[in-house]
Formats: structure tokens, sequence, C-alpha cells
């Protein structure tokens, strides 16, 4: 569900056989994933999970490639518990699935993970990075928390008011060409609106030929014409961060 507008559930792809580096800790009232940084710089990333859960291996994977640049990276269960969408169920069930899990009301678990990082990991600098669901709840955050220094939603879309343009601080939005949930229509209204209501920095990239997931969901070995975008939108997200940060 990378698209509020037209909610439905994107097929999880290629999921990573992948154990991690990190370890799972409590936050609140909510789990997380969190893997400290080779490199104690202050700084550190909050990364939203998609519609199939904190605990994919994918998204896991993507945090601790963060991690690996510097900064602490923590995947909390925005889900709060509650069961991540199952790829074998019926694709009918969703909107009713989705509606307990509005990536606009996560404010009660953004808090207390800023409040964690700040506390227990002594984070000054504080980005966050989206895959699908999570890409619409990043552009959520970065329209309502001014401390959040820097985003990148990857591929997501919220609902379209004159609301959503107003970003607090630099917000980098990667989209693929070919992505069957995200008409690129709406990736050009997006970015017509950013361009007249916008006043921080901000970037629209759409990847060629790319389909849904391929940032996070897609392996680097499926195929020679894939890899090289997978790479350059993988090294575009740690450049933003490091840019902004």
């Amino acid at each position: 569900m990378a698209n509020e507008a037209n909610p439905c559930p994107c097929d999880i792809g290629h999921k990573m056989e992948y154990g991690g580096m990190g370890q799972e800790v409590q936050v609140e009232h909510i789990k997380a994933y969190i893997t400290r940084s080779p490199v104690d710089e202050g700084k550190a990333v909050i990364v939203i999970q998609d519609i199939f859960g904190w605990q994919l291996p994918n998204t896991r994977y993507m945090a601790d490639m963060i991690a690996g640049n510097g900064y602490t990276t923590i995947v909390p269960d925005f889900f709060v518990g509650r069961e991540p969408w199952d790829p074998a169920a019926d694709r009918s069930t969703f909107p009713e699935w989705i509606k307990s899990r509005n990536p606009r009301e996560i404010n009660r678990e953004v808090e207390a993970v800023l409040r964690y990082l700040k506390q227990q990991c002594h984070a000054q600098k504080i980005g966050i990075v989206g895959f699908c669901w999570g890409g619409a709840a990043v552009h959520h955050v970065m329209l309502t928390y001014p401390e959040v220094r820097a985003g990148v939603s990857v591929y997501g879309i919220i609902r379209d008011t004159e609301e959503i343009y107003n970003l607090k601080n630099p917000t980098l939005f990667i989209f693929a060409e070919n992505d069957t949930v995200i008409p690129l229509e709406q990736v050009s209204v997006l970015t017509q609106k950013l361009k007249k209501h916008c006043i921080v920095n901000y970037q629209v990239k759409t990847f060629s030929g790319q389909t849904h997931g391929f940032v996070h969901r897609k392996r680097e070995d499926c195929s020679p014409e894939d890899k090289p975008y997978i790479e350059e939108a993988r090294r575009n997200l740690i450049e933003w961060l490091n840019r902004f940060l």
C-alpha cells in the first residue's frame, strides 16, 4: 500500500534471507529493531516498514546498510503488534485490513521513538526513511516534525490535499516508472504542487523501467538491467541523509 488514494496490496517481490546485524528492543509501547553505527556521531535514522511489517528481512537489510554509513538505525513496529499483510491473503480484504493501519496515525509511535533516540542513543540529528506504506508515513512525518531534519520517502503517496506540500525539512521522493500502484500522473501532481508550495529543499526522482519495491524488495543480482538503478537509488538515499544530517 504505497498509494493512500487507492489502497491495494503490493507484491512482496524478493524476500531476502537475512538475519540482521542489530537487535530487538522495547521502545515504550512498541518493539523495534536497532543497529548501532560503528562510528557514534550523534546521528540516527528511523526506518519505516512497508505493509509486510517491521520484521521483513529486506527492511532490516536496508537499515543495516544505512547504519554502515554512520547512522544508528531503528525499525519500529509501527503496526504496534497488529499483523502485517500476508502476501497469501485475499486481496479483497486489504481495504478493511488497512483501516487500522493509517500511515498518518503514527504520532504516538514517532514521539516514543524520538524520545528513545535522544535519551538512549544520544542522537542529536535525526532523519527518516520509509518504503511503500512507510514512504507515505515519512511524508506525514516530514509535514509534522521539524526536529526530523531529513526524510526519504520511497514509493509512497498520500492523499492529495493542499496541506501535504508544506514540508518542514528536506525530503527526497523516490518513485519507479513502471509502478502499478502509483501512476506517474500522481507523481507529476506531487512534483507540481511541491514546486508551487514547498519552501525547503526537496527532490522527486523517478527511475526508468523500475517497478514498485525495486529499492528494497528486488535482489541486486536479479538482472543486469536493474542492478544500476537499485544501486543508484540506494546511493541517492545515503547521499541525501549525508547532505542534510
